[in-house]
């Protein structure tokens, strides 16, 4: 595998172009712009078989992708924040009628007011829509995720579409060395064809996307459901078939320094970097932290984090996203849910950070961790807290 350097955006254009898919519909918006300007370019340069559609917008875009998954294609397509919003109504309806669509999010915050900055909050709006939805810490896991994602989504005991989110200007802008993995590799993993397990086809003839009123509404989204806790198998193994071929380890969730940690950083994406940065520098002063990284949100991998929490005095919760009005963070919200339903009570601390791009440092990460641990000490939880917000 070559080992080049690009932009998170150019690693996802990369991994599409390696996919080769059959039919992109997707329409511009920053932080996203450059996935489809560059894979444009491979169309147009004839480097990719690809039917690529161009949209008057964000909703089209999805619309076309339903169809084109609806008729056996393989099909990708990228967005962020707003251009997210207007999709909306066909995020649900592209699970709903299981479309393994991937799509690739570079995560940014929605207005208003006006931010074209990195948060997660795009992403994490739609994790009730029976999508999968994986987030990335750099852009190689952004790259190989876009190709896992169509072998976990076009699996026949799944058939979801799957998202696969890179934090807006830390990832998409960011250049990082990456092994780029080829069309021949990519294919021989995946398949060279989609093999569509349901499609619509003149010869066998079947009805997507019908009116479901009260007597089947239920019964259509139980299969979601069922779809997604099959899907939990299907993305370990996934992940396993994607170490032997190129010797990167993926878990749904991830731990570091945990055999002996007593308190533990919980969060997903870019911040897992800072975070596993601050376990190395608080160790080498003494301190018993680890890190657990959330690699796979939907479906929610509860009994892995709580494993890793069953001897922790404390957890520390950061993300980059919140919940209005809410019992805390987002993710949080699943984690202590998780934590309850197996009888676990360590201390919580719950952050806030980054919304619409602002920097968290190291140095922010050693104090959310002593500002968590002395209030463990006194049997404290902390209430959700917006670090780094001017007073």
């Amino acid at each position: 595998m070559a080992r080049i350097a690009v932009t998170g955006d150019d690693a996802v254009a990369l991994a599409a172009k390696a996919v080769n898919p059959d039919v992109v519909a997707a329409y511009p918006i920053t932080p996203q712009t450059i996935i489809v300007e560059r894979f444009a370019d491979f169309v147009a340069d004839g480097e990719v078989d690809t039917e690529f559609i161009t949209v008057e917008s964000e909703h089209s875009a999805m619309s076309a992708c339903v169809g084109a998954s609806s008729a056996g294609a393989r099909v990708f397509t990228s967005s962020a924040s707003a251009g997210l919003m207007l999709m909306y109504e066909i995020i649900f309806i592209a699970a709903s009628s299981r479309t393994p669509i991937v799509m690739a999010i570079a995560n940014r915050a929605i207005s208003g007011p006006i931010n074209i900055h990195g948060e997660m909050t795009d992403q994490m709006l739609f994790r009730d829509s029976g999508w999968i939805s994986l987030f990335s810490e750099d852009n190689q896991e952004a790259h190989d995720q876009t190709i896992m994602a169509f072998k976990i989504g076009e699996h026949p005991d799944v058939l979801l579409p799957v998202a696969i989110g890179l934090d807006g200007f830390i990832l998409s802008h960011a250049i990082e060395g990456i092994e780029a993995v080829s069309r021949e590799e990519a294919l021989k993993f995946i398949g060279g064809e989609r093999t569509a397990e349901l499609k619509l086809d003149t010869k066998d003839p079947i009805s997507i996307g019908l009116l479901h009123l009260q007597d089947y509404y239920m019964e259509a989204r139980a299969q979601i459901r069922d779809a997604q806790e099959r899907s939990r198998q299907i993305i370990v193994e996934v992940f396993n078939e994607w170490e032997k071929l190129t010797g990167r380890k993926y878990k749904p969730v991830e731990s570091y320094m945990m055999d002996d940690a007593e308190y533990a950083f919980i969060t997903m994406g870019s911040s897992a970097g800072n975070a596993r940065t601050t376990v190395d520098e608080l160790r080498a002063k003494g301190e018993k932290v680890g890190l657990i990284k959330i690699r796979v949100y939907r479906p929610f991998f509860g009994d892995e984090i709580t494993k890793l929490c069953t001897n922790l005095k404390g957890i520390i919760t950061i993300e980059r996203a919140h919940s209005f009005g809410g019992p805390g963070g987002i993710f949080s919200t699943d984690i202590k849910s998780a934590l309850f339903n197996t009888g676990l009570s360590p201390n919580v601390a719950e952050y806030t950070i980054g919304l619409g791009g602002r920097d968290t440092l190291i140095k922010d990460y050693h104090n959310m961790y002593y500002r968590a641990k002395d209030a463990f000490n006194e049997g404290k939880n902390l209430p959700i807290y917006w670090w780094g917000l001017r007073e």
